[in-house]
Protein backbone atom coordinates (compact mmCIF):
# COMPACT_ATOMS: atom_id res chain seq x y z
CA UNK A 1 0.00 0.00 0.00
CA UNK A 2 3.17 2.63 0.78
CA UNK A 3 4.66 1.91 -2.71
CA UNK A 4 0.96 2.29 -4.38
CA UNK A 5 0.75 5.56 -1.68
CA UNK A 6 4.10 6.80 -3.08
CA UNK A 7 3.39 5.98 -7.01
CA UNK A 8 0.26 8.12 -6.66
CA UNK A 9 2.01 11.35 -5.17
CA UNK A 10 4.77 10.84 -8.02
CA UNK A 11 2.06 10.36 -10.64
CA UNK A 12 -0.01 13.54 -9.04
CA UNK A 13 3.52 16.26 -8.71
CA UNK A 14 4.69 14.59 -12.24
CA UNK A 15 0.77 16.01 -13.31
CA UNK A 16 1.28 19.08 -11.52
CA UNK A 17 5.05 19.76 -12.94
CA UNK A 18 3.23 19.38 -16.45
CA UNK A 19 0.59 21.44 -15.82
CA UNK A 20 2.56 24.30 -14.82
CA UNK A 21 5.01 23.82 -17.53
CA UNK A 22 2.24 24.27 -20.09
CA UNK A 23 0.43 27.46 -18.57
CA UNK A 24 4.44 28.60 -18.55
CA UNK A 25 4.54 28.05 -22.58
CA UNK A 26 1.07 29.94 -22.76
CA UNK A 27 1.85 32.79 -20.90
CA UNK A 28 5.63 33.49 -21.85
CA UNK A 29 6.29 37.20 -22.18
CA UNK A 30 6.47 38.54 -25.40
CA UNK A 31 10.16 39.05 -25.61
CA UNK A 32 12.56 37.52 -27.28
CA UNK A 33 15.54 37.80 -24.42
CA UNK A 34 13.51 35.52 -22.38
CA UNK A 35 14.43 32.32 -21.18
CA UNK A 36 11.23 30.79 -22.45
CA UNK A 37 11.73 32.42 -26.16
CA UNK A 38 15.37 31.50 -26.56
CA UNK A 39 14.81 28.41 -28.64
CA UNK A 40 12.51 30.35 -31.26
CA UNK A 41 15.70 33.37 -31.65
CA UNK A 42 17.26 31.06 -33.83
CA UNK A 43 16.20 31.41 -37.66
CA UNK A 44 14.20 28.53 -39.32
CA UNK A 45 16.57 26.84 -41.80
CA UNK A 46 14.37 25.57 -45.52
CA UNK A 47 11.32 24.97 -46.25
CA UNK A 48 8.25 24.67 -43.40
CA UNK A 49 6.84 21.90 -45.47
CA UNK A 50 9.32 20.23 -47.23
CA UNK A 51 8.42 17.59 -49.76
CA UNK A 52 4.51 19.26 -50.22
CA UNK A 53 5.05 21.03 -54.20
CA UNK A 54 2.70 23.27 -54.70
CA UNK A 55 -0.57 22.20 -55.25
CA UNK A 56 -2.21 21.73 -58.92
CA UNK A 57 -5.56 20.68 -60.53
CA UNK A 58 -6.02 17.10 -61.65
CA UNK A 59 -9.73 16.50 -62.22
CA UNK A 60 -12.01 14.01 -60.90
CA UNK A 61 -10.29 11.04 -61.53
CA UNK A 62 -6.90 11.87 -59.27
CA UNK A 63 -6.36 9.83 -56.56
CA UNK A 64 -3.58 12.06 -55.33
CA UNK A 65 -4.56 13.41 -51.60
CA UNK A 66 -2.21 16.88 -52.28
CA UNK A 67 -4.05 17.72 -55.59
CA UNK A 68 -7.61 19.61 -56.89
CA UNK A 69 -10.35 17.23 -58.07
CA UNK A 70 -12.69 19.91 -58.45
CA UNK A 71 -11.42 23.13 -58.16
CA UNK A 72 -9.63 25.13 -61.21
CA UNK A 73 -8.72 28.33 -60.45
CA UNK A 74 -8.53 29.74 -63.70
CA UNK A 75 -11.41 27.93 -65.48
CA UNK A 76 -14.41 30.04 -66.38
CA UNK A 77 -17.66 29.21 -64.82
CA UNK A 78 -20.82 31.08 -65.47
CA UNK A 79 -19.13 34.12 -67.03
CA UNK A 80 -16.12 33.85 -63.62
CA UNK A 81 -12.98 32.08 -63.16
CA UNK A 82 -13.35 30.28 -60.24
CA UNK A 83 -10.48 31.84 -58.05
CA UNK A 84 -12.95 35.24 -59.14
CA UNK A 85 -16.35 33.49 -57.87
CA UNK A 86 -14.72 31.67 -54.72
CA UNK A 87 -12.19 34.02 -53.47
CA UNK A 88 -10.66 31.70 -50.46
CA UNK A 89 -8.55 32.47 -47.73
CA UNK A 90 -6.99 31.09 -44.79
CA UNK A 91 -7.80 31.83 -41.38
CA UNK A 92 -4.65 32.23 -39.52
CA UNK A 93 -6.49 31.26 -35.97
CA UNK A 94 -7.51 27.70 -36.75
CA UNK A 95 -4.39 26.87 -38.81
CA UNK A 96 -1.81 28.20 -37.32
CA UNK A 97 -2.59 28.94 -33.28
CA UNK A 98 -5.19 25.68 -33.18
CA UNK A 99 -3.73 23.03 -30.97
CA UNK A 100 -5.98 20.25 -30.93
CA UNK A 101 -7.09 21.00 -27.37
CA UNK A 102 -10.78 21.19 -26.08
CA UNK A 103 -12.59 21.60 -22.49
CA UNK A 104 -11.67 18.15 -21.88
CA UNK A 105 -8.03 17.62 -23.53
CA UNK A 106 -5.02 19.22 -23.76
CA UNK A 107 -3.21 19.59 -26.78
CA UNK A 108 -2.23 17.23 -29.67
CA UNK A 109 -0.28 18.74 -32.27
CA UNK A 110 3.24 19.77 -32.46
CA UNK A 111 4.17 21.30 -35.24
CA UNK A 112 7.33 20.97 -36.46
CA UNK A 113 8.39 25.20 -36.09
CA UNK A 114 6.54 25.49 -32.84
CA UNK A 115 8.24 25.42 -29.96
CA UNK A 116 5.70 26.73 -27.07
CA UNK A 117 6.67 29.86 -26.56
CA UNK A 118 4.19 33.02 -27.20
CA UNK A 119 7.23 35.04 -27.77
CA UNK A 120 8.10 37.30 -30.72
CA UNK A 121 10.19 35.38 -32.91
CA UNK A 122 7.94 32.24 -32.69
CA UNK A 123 5.29 34.36 -33.98
CA UNK A 124 7.23 35.94 -37.07
CA UNK A 125 8.08 31.74 -37.70
CA UNK A 126 4.49 31.19 -37.34
CA UNK A 127 3.84 33.86 -40.12
CA UNK A 128 6.60 33.12 -42.41
CA UNK A 129 5.12 29.02 -41.93
CA UNK A 130 1.67 30.56 -43.10
CA UNK A 131 2.53 32.51 -46.17
CA UNK A 132 4.89 29.20 -47.50
CA UNK A 133 1.49 27.36 -46.57
CA UNK A 134 -0.53 29.73 -49.15
CA UNK A 135 2.07 29.88 -51.36
CA UNK A 136 2.04 26.36 -51.63
CA UNK A 137 -1.63 25.54 -51.54
CA UNK A 138 -2.45 28.14 -54.21
CA UNK A 139 -4.63 30.87 -52.20
CA UNK A 140 -4.44 34.70 -52.29
CA UNK A 141 -5.95 36.16 -49.55
CA UNK A 142 -5.53 35.77 -45.69
CA UNK A 143 -7.48 36.04 -42.30
CA UNK A 144 -6.43 37.45 -39.10
CA UNK A 145 -7.19 38.31 -35.21
CA UNK A 146 -5.10 40.75 -33.79
CA UNK A 147 -3.95 39.06 -31.04
CA UNK A 148 -3.34 35.60 -32.82
CA UNK A 149 -0.78 36.86 -35.06
CA UNK A 150 1.30 38.88 -32.10
CA UNK A 151 1.62 38.22 -28.16
CA UNK A 152 -0.01 40.30 -25.74
CA UNK A 153 2.49 43.11 -23.82
CA UNK A 154 2.23 44.45 -20.38
CA UNK A 155 0.49 47.44 -21.22
CA UNK A 156 -1.78 48.41 -24.45
CA UNK A 157 1.38 50.60 -26.00
CA UNK A 158 3.62 47.27 -25.49
CA UNK A 159 1.02 45.17 -27.54
CA UNK A 160 0.70 47.44 -30.31
CA UNK A 161 4.18 47.72 -30.82
CA UNK A 162 4.33 43.93 -31.13
CA UNK A 163 1.70 44.18 -33.48
CA UNK A 164 3.66 46.56 -35.48
CA UNK A 165 6.63 44.35 -35.33
CA UNK A 166 4.76 41.26 -36.74
CA UNK A 167 2.39 43.25 -39.15
CA UNK A 168 5.96 44.60 -40.89
CA UNK A 169 6.90 41.17 -41.89
CA UNK A 170 3.47 40.30 -42.90
CA UNK A 171 3.80 43.49 -45.45
CA UNK A 172 7.34 42.15 -46.24
CA UNK A 173 5.98 38.46 -46.96
CA UNK A 174 2.75 39.99 -48.77
CA UNK A 175 5.07 41.76 -51.01
CA UNK A 176 6.58 38.87 -51.90
CA UNK A 177 4.15 36.71 -53.15
CA UNK A 178 1.18 38.97 -53.41
CA UNK A 179 -1.04 37.43 -51.16
CA UNK A 180 -3.26 40.06 -49.29
CA UNK A 181 -5.93 39.62 -46.08
CA UNK A 182 -9.41 39.22 -47.13
CA UNK A 183 -10.42 40.72 -43.35
CA UNK A 184 -8.58 41.47 -40.16
CA UNK A 185 -10.42 41.83 -36.58
CA UNK A 186 -10.03 42.46 -33.48
CA UNK A 187 -9.73 39.36 -31.03
CA UNK A 188 -12.24 41.18 -27.92
CA UNK A 189 -13.19 37.76 -26.07
CA UNK A 190 -10.35 35.37 -24.52
CA UNK A 191 -8.58 38.18 -22.24
CA UNK A 192 -10.23 38.11 -18.76
CA UNK A 193 -10.78 42.08 -19.28
CA UNK A 194 -13.51 40.98 -22.02
CA UNK A 195 -15.57 38.25 -19.69
CA UNK A 196 -18.63 40.82 -19.57
CA UNK A 197 -18.39 41.41 -23.10
CA UNK A 198 -16.43 44.73 -24.93
CA UNK A 199 -19.21 47.14 -26.25
CA UNK A 200 -21.56 46.02 -24.05
CA UNK A 201 -19.28 46.01 -20.71
CA UNK A 202 -20.77 47.57 -17.56
CA UNK A 203 -17.34 49.01 -17.16
CA UNK A 204 -16.26 51.53 -19.55
CA UNK A 205 -12.85 51.54 -19.06
CA UNK A 206 -13.51 48.09 -20.95
CA UNK A 207 -15.67 49.65 -23.57
CA UNK A 208 -12.30 52.15 -23.88
CA UNK A 209 -9.84 49.57 -23.89
CA UNK A 210 -12.17 47.50 -26.96
CA UNK A 211 -12.60 50.66 -28.56
CA UNK A 212 -8.57 51.02 -28.71
CA UNK A 213 -8.24 48.06 -29.58
CA UNK A 214 -10.46 48.05 -32.55
CA UNK A 215 -8.84 51.42 -33.88
CA UNK A 216 -5.30 49.39 -34.14
CA UNK A 217 -6.50 46.51 -35.78
CA UNK A 218 -8.43 48.56 -38.01
CA UNK A 219 -5.68 50.17 -38.93
CA UNK A 220 -3.46 47.45 -39.29
CA UNK A 221 -6.03 46.09 -41.88
CA UNK A 222 -5.81 49.28 -43.97
CA UNK A 223 -1.94 49.23 -43.84
CA UNK A 224 -2.00 45.78 -45.31
CA UNK A 225 -4.52 46.28 -47.70
CA UNK A 226 -7.05 44.19 -46.30
CA UNK A 227 -10.70 44.61 -47.92
CA UNK A 228 -13.17 44.00 -45.21
CA UNK A 229 -13.00 44.40 -41.56
CA UNK A 230 -15.29 41.78 -39.34
CA UNK A 231 -16.92 41.98 -35.88
CA UNK A 232 -17.40 38.98 -34.04
CA UNK A 233 -18.81 40.12 -30.88
CA UNK A 234 -18.36 36.74 -29.01
CA UNK A 235 -18.93 38.20 -25.69
CA UNK A 236 -21.66 40.70 -26.61
CA UNK A 237 -24.50 39.48 -25.10
CA UNK A 238 -25.45 37.84 -21.40
CA UNK A 239 -25.57 35.27 -19.35
CA UNK A 240 -28.58 36.31 -17.35
CA UNK A 241 -31.16 39.52 -17.72
CA UNK A 242 -31.19 39.62 -13.60
CA UNK A 243 -28.15 41.67 -14.07
CA UNK A 244 -28.86 42.65 -17.36
CA UNK A 245 -29.64 46.59 -18.91
CA UNK A 246 -30.04 45.49 -22.73
CA UNK A 247 -31.16 48.59 -23.96
CA UNK A 248 -28.72 50.10 -22.18
CA UNK A 249 -26.03 47.58 -23.74
CA UNK A 250 -27.32 47.73 -27.36
CA UNK A 251 -27.37 51.18 -27.44
CA UNK A 252 -23.64 51.20 -26.37
CA UNK A 253 -22.88 48.17 -28.92
CA UNK A 254 -24.32 50.58 -31.63
CA UNK A 255 -22.06 53.63 -30.13
CA UNK A 256 -19.39 51.86 -30.45
CA UNK A 257 -20.02 50.24 -34.35
CA UNK A 258 -21.13 54.49 -35.38
CA UNK A 259 -17.64 55.30 -33.94
CA UNK A 260 -15.89 52.27 -36.13
CA UNK A 261 -17.41 53.88 -38.97
CA UNK A 262 -16.10 57.15 -38.64
CA UNK A 263 -12.45 55.96 -37.59
CA UNK A 264 -12.75 53.48 -40.86
CA UNK A 265 -13.72 57.10 -42.84
CA UNK A 266 -11.34 58.84 -40.80
CA UNK A 267 -7.94 56.79 -42.16
CA UNK A 268 -9.66 56.42 -45.55
CA UNK A 269 -9.89 52.69 -45.35
CA UNK A 270 -12.30 51.46 -48.03
CA UNK A 271 -12.89 47.91 -47.11
CA UNK A 272 -16.21 46.41 -46.17
CA UNK A 273 -17.52 46.29 -42.15
CA UNK A 274 -18.82 43.30 -41.36
CA UNK A 275 -21.00 41.52 -38.56
CA UNK A 276 -20.85 37.58 -38.08
CA UNK A 277 -23.82 36.87 -36.37
CA UNK A 278 -23.81 33.70 -33.99
CA UNK A 279 -26.53 32.98 -31.14
CA UNK A 280 -24.83 31.96 -28.33
CA UNK A 281 -21.34 30.31 -26.82
CA UNK A 282 -19.99 31.32 -24.85
CA UNK A 283 -22.87 33.78 -23.62
CA UNK A 284 -25.92 32.29 -23.29
CA UNK A 285 -27.19 34.78 -25.59
CA UNK A 286 -25.48 36.84 -28.05
CA UNK A 287 -27.15 39.92 -29.68
CA UNK A 288 -26.15 39.10 -33.00
CA UNK A 289 -28.53 35.87 -32.63
CA UNK A 290 -28.77 35.47 -36.72
CA UNK A 291 -28.77 37.43 -39.86
CA UNK A 292 -32.50 38.99 -39.22
CA UNK A 293 -32.19 39.75 -35.53
CA UNK A 294 -28.60 41.68 -36.67
CA UNK A 295 -30.63 43.31 -39.72
CA UNK A 296 -32.39 44.76 -37.45
CA UNK A 297 -30.46 46.03 -35.32
CA UNK A 298 -28.63 47.61 -38.10
CA UNK A 299 -31.92 49.20 -38.99
CA UNK A 300 -32.78 50.51 -35.68
CA UNK A 301 -29.78 52.40 -34.98
CA UNK A 302 -29.27 53.54 -38.84
CA UNK A 303 -26.42 51.26 -39.76
CA UNK A 304 -27.44 49.65 -42.50
CA UNK A 305 -25.63 51.26 -44.94
CA UNK A 306 -22.34 50.89 -43.23
CA UNK A 307 -22.45 47.00 -42.52
CA UNK A 308 -22.81 43.61 -44.49
CA UNK A 309 -23.13 40.08 -42.91
CA UNK A 310 -20.07 37.43 -42.64
CA UNK A 311 -22.41 34.79 -42.87
CA UNK A 312 -20.61 31.28 -40.66
CA UNK A 313 -22.39 28.42 -41.41
CA UNK A 314 -21.47 26.68 -38.28
CA UNK A 315 -23.35 29.43 -36.30
CA UNK A 316 -26.44 29.23 -38.56
CA UNK A 317 -27.11 25.94 -37.41
CA UNK A 318 -26.51 26.70 -34.05
CA UNK A 319 -28.96 29.32 -34.31
CA UNK A 320 -31.74 26.82 -35.68
CA UNK A 321 -31.64 27.93 -39.80
CA UNK A 322 -29.57 26.06 -42.25
CA UNK A 323 -26.34 28.05 -43.69
CA UNK A 324 -28.38 28.55 -47.12
CA UNK A 325 -31.45 30.50 -45.14
CA UNK A 326 -29.11 32.88 -43.44
CA UNK A 327 -27.38 33.44 -46.79
CA UNK A 328 -30.47 33.75 -48.60
CA UNK A 329 -31.98 36.46 -45.95
CA UNK A 330 -28.46 38.43 -46.20
CA UNK A 331 -28.99 38.62 -49.79
CA UNK A 332 -32.55 39.38 -50.25
CA UNK A 333 -31.62 42.59 -47.63
CA UNK A 334 -28.68 43.00 -50.13
CA UNK A 335 -26.02 42.50 -46.73
CA UNK A 336 -24.07 39.23 -48.02
CA UNK A 337 -20.83 40.19 -47.90
CA UNK A 338 -18.87 37.11 -46.78
CA UNK A 339 -18.72 33.20 -45.82
CA UNK A 340 -17.14 31.47 -43.07
CA UNK A 341 -17.18 27.94 -44.64
CA UNK A 342 -17.33 25.48 -42.06
CA UNK A 343 -20.37 23.12 -40.52
CA UNK A 344 -20.99 21.64 -37.62
CA UNK A 345 -21.88 18.03 -36.57
CA UNK A 346 -25.97 17.52 -36.26
CA UNK A 347 -24.81 14.86 -32.76
CA UNK A 348 -22.66 17.52 -31.14
CA UNK A 349 -24.67 21.06 -30.16
CA UNK A 350 -21.28 23.71 -30.46
CA UNK A 351 -19.18 25.21 -32.36
CA UNK A 352 -17.09 22.43 -34.22
CA UNK A 353 -15.80 24.37 -36.59
CA UNK A 354 -15.12 21.51 -39.05
CA UNK A 355 -14.52 21.80 -42.95
CA UNK A 356 -17.01 21.73 -44.89
CA UNK A 357 -17.28 18.73 -47.25
CA UNK A 358 -21.34 18.08 -47.99
CA UNK A 359 -21.66 18.36 -51.62
CA UNK A 360 -25.33 19.23 -51.29
CA UNK A 361 -25.07 22.19 -48.70
CA UNK A 362 -22.25 23.37 -50.50
CA UNK A 363 -24.05 23.68 -53.82
CA UNK A 364 -27.02 24.97 -52.13
CA UNK A 365 -24.57 27.97 -50.63
CA UNK A 366 -23.29 28.29 -54.02
CA UNK A 367 -26.90 29.00 -55.52
CA UNK A 368 -27.23 32.17 -53.44
CA UNK A 369 -23.56 33.19 -54.15
CA UNK A 370 -24.34 32.89 -57.88
CA UNK A 371 -27.85 35.02 -57.29
CA UNK A 372 -25.46 37.36 -55.36
CA UNK A 373 -23.54 37.47 -58.46
CA UNK A 374 -20.39 36.86 -56.02
CA UNK A 375 -19.23 38.17 -52.65
CA UNK A 376 -16.04 40.57 -53.64
CA UNK A 377 -14.77 41.90 -51.80
CA UNK A 378 -15.86 39.31 -49.64
CA UNK A 379 -15.21 35.97 -50.19
CA UNK A 380 -14.61 32.33 -48.52
CA UNK A 381 -12.38 31.76 -45.54
CA UNK A 382 -12.00 28.80 -44.20
CA UNK A 383 -12.74 29.37 -40.34
CA UNK A 384 -12.75 25.68 -39.73
CA UNK A 385 -10.06 23.29 -37.89
CA UNK A 386 -8.59 19.89 -37.78
CA UNK A 387 -9.93 17.37 -35.86
CA UNK A 388 -7.87 16.92 -32.97
CA UNK A 389 -7.35 13.42 -33.60
CA UNK A 390 -5.55 14.80 -36.91
CA UNK A 391 -1.79 15.75 -36.32
CA UNK A 392 0.17 15.32 -39.66
CA UNK A 393 1.36 18.60 -41.15
CA UNK A 394 -0.03 17.37 -44.57
CA UNK A 395 -3.49 17.11 -42.77
CA UNK A 396 -3.35 20.48 -42.84
CA UNK A 397 -2.57 20.96 -46.61
CA UNK A 398 -5.71 17.83 -46.81
CA UNK A 399 -8.65 19.57 -45.40
CA UNK A 400 -8.23 23.08 -47.02
CA UNK A 401 -7.54 21.08 -50.71
CA UNK A 402 -11.36 19.05 -49.10
CA UNK A 403 -12.58 22.04 -48.70
CA UNK A 404 -11.73 24.04 -52.02
CA UNK A 405 -12.77 21.43 -53.76
CA UNK A 406 -16.67 20.94 -51.87
CA UNK A 407 -17.14 24.44 -52.82
CA UNK A 408 -15.63 24.05 -56.47
CA UNK A 409 -18.10 21.23 -57.21
CA UNK A 410 -21.26 23.12 -55.64
CA UNK A 411 -19.94 26.30 -57.73
CA UNK A 412 -20.02 23.40 -60.60
CA UNK A 413 -23.53 22.14 -59.84
CA UNK A 414 -24.68 25.75 -59.32
CA UNK A 415 -24.07 25.81 -63.23
CA UNK A 416 -25.14 22.79 -64.23
CA UNK A 417 -28.97 23.37 -62.62
CA UNK A 418 -28.64 26.99 -64.21
CA UNK A 419 -28.37 25.15 -67.66
CA UNK A 420 -31.02 22.95 -67.41
CA UNK A 421 -33.24 25.56 -66.16
CA UNK A 422 -35.96 23.18 -64.89
CA UNK A 423 -35.22 23.87 -61.17
CA UNK A 424 -36.32 27.75 -62.06
CA UNK A 425 -38.77 26.94 -64.26
CA UNK A 426 -40.74 24.81 -61.24
CA UNK A 427 -40.50 28.14 -58.81
CA UNK A 428 -41.31 30.64 -61.26
CA UNK A 429 -44.83 28.19 -62.21
CA UNK A 430 -45.53 28.43 -58.70
CA UNK A 431 -45.79 32.35 -58.28
CA UNK A 432 -46.93 32.25 -62.30
CA UNK A 433 -50.50 33.54 -60.92
CA UNK A 434 -49.25 36.80 -59.53
CA UNK A 435 -47.81 37.16 -63.46
CA UNK A 436 -51.57 38.49 -63.82
CA UNK A 437 -53.15 41.72 -63.52
CA UNK A 438 -54.37 41.25 -60.17
CA UNK A 439 -51.06 39.77 -58.85
CA UNK A 440 -48.91 42.94 -60.15
CA UNK A 441 -51.48 45.18 -58.55
CA UNK A 442 -50.53 43.23 -55.48
CA UNK A 443 -46.99 43.39 -55.88
CA UNK A 444 -47.32 46.67 -56.20
CA UNK A 445 -48.62 47.34 -53.22
CA UNK A 446 -52.37 48.72 -54.22
CA UNK A 447 -54.19 45.50 -53.61
CA UNK A 448 -56.94 47.13 -51.21
CA UNK A 449 -59.31 44.96 -49.41
CA UNK A 450 -62.71 45.84 -51.36
CA UNK A 451 -61.24 45.19 -54.52
CA UNK A 452 -59.90 41.78 -53.42
CA UNK A 453 -63.20 40.68 -51.67
CA UNK A 454 -65.25 41.27 -55.37
CA UNK A 455 -62.36 38.75 -56.60
CA UNK A 456 -63.16 36.30 -54.79
CA UNK A 457 -66.64 36.75 -54.97
CA UNK A 458 -66.51 36.54 -58.57
CA UNK A 459 -63.70 33.77 -58.73
CA UNK A 460 -65.46 31.43 -56.03
CA UNK A 461 -63.05 28.65 -53.71
CA UNK A 462 -59.42 29.02 -55.27
CA UNK A 463 -57.87 25.83 -56.69
CA UNK A 464 -54.23 25.37 -54.77
CA UNK A 465 -51.84 23.05 -56.88
CA UNK A 466 -49.10 21.38 -55.51
CA UNK A 467 -45.86 22.91 -54.02
CA UNK A 468 -44.23 20.13 -55.87
CA UNK A 469 -41.69 19.60 -53.26
CA UNK A 470 -40.38 15.98 -53.96
CA UNK A 471 -39.79 17.47 -57.53
CA UNK A 472 -37.95 20.30 -56.86
CA UNK A 473 -35.46 17.86 -54.90
CA UNK A 474 -35.55 15.16 -57.05
CA UNK A 475 -34.05 18.26 -59.69
CA UNK A 476 -31.93 19.66 -57.36
CA UNK A 477 -30.09 16.36 -56.27
CA UNK A 478 -29.55 15.75 -60.06
CA UNK A 479 -26.75 18.08 -60.59
CA UNK A 480 -24.92 16.46 -57.74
Amino acid sequence: MRKGAELLVLLVASSLCLSAAIAAQETCPADIDAKCGDAASDDWEGEFFPGITKIRYEGPTSKKPLSYKWYNAEEVILGKKMKDWLRFSVAFWHTFRGTGGDPFGAATKNWPWEDGTNSLAMAKRRMKAHFEFMEKLGVERWCFHDRDIAPDGKTLAETNANLDEIVQLAKQLQSETNIKPLWGTAQLFMHPRYMHGAATSPEVKVYAYAAAQVKKALEVTHYLGGENYVFWGGREGYQTLLNTDMKRELEHLANFLQAAVNHKKKIGFNGTLLIEPKPQEPTKHQYDWDVATTFSFLQKFGLTGEFKINVECNHATLSGHSCHHELETARINDILGNIDANTGDPQVGWDTDEFLTDISEATLIMSSVVKNDGLAPGGFNFDAKLRRESTDVEDLFIAHISGMDTMARGLRNVAKLIEDGSLDELVRKRYQSFDTEIGAMIEAGKGDFETLEKKVLEWGEPTVPSGKQELAEMLFQSAL
